[in-house]
């Protein structure tokens, strides 16, 4: 690996914690939202995470071996299955039949430690681009 494909690495991990925050942040947003039901209710979303395949061919058109640094990207947002929470609130004007609303499965303190580490992440792998920059101006001012 060169020290060039390292931005590239970092760079693919910077724009899959940007997406993670995104999402973090509209758990935070919707998770005192209410519904009459449970098929409108909204549900807790989390970006899930896979090794970026490389795109070169060998000749014959089989794919290249997936190799160790290649960077990160988002295969997909899926929603959580946990429950929904459901409270007794027949005065509540989105109540049902029954009496009940229904709030989203979001829990914000977890959510609350996503984006922080979201966040620390982020701010990682900016730190090691500043670091490969760096080191990549010194090797060019070796031979001064």
């Amino acid at each position: 690996m060169s020290l060039s494909n390292v931005f590239d690495i970092a760079g693919s991990a910077m724009s899959a914690q940007t997406v993670r925050l995104n999402t973090t942040a509209s758990n935070m947003a919707n998770a005192q939202s209410v519904s009459s039901n449970t098929g409108d209710t909204y549900r807790a979303r989390k970006p899930v995470f896979e090794l970026q395949q490389p795109e070169a061919l060998v000749p014959g058109g089989a794919p290249v071996a997936v190799q160790s640094g290649q960077g990160v990207r988002i295969a997909g947002i899926v929603e959580s299955d946990a429950p929904l929470r459901q409270e007794y609130n027949p005065s509540h004007p989105l109540a049902d039949d029954n009496g009940y609303v229904y709030y989203p499965n979001v829990n914000v303190v977890e959510e609350m430690a996503d984006m922080i580490s979201a966040s620390r992440s982020f701010q990682v792998n900016a730190e090691i681009m500043n670091t490969a920059k760096q080191m990549m101006q010194r090797a060019l001012t070796l031979g001064q």
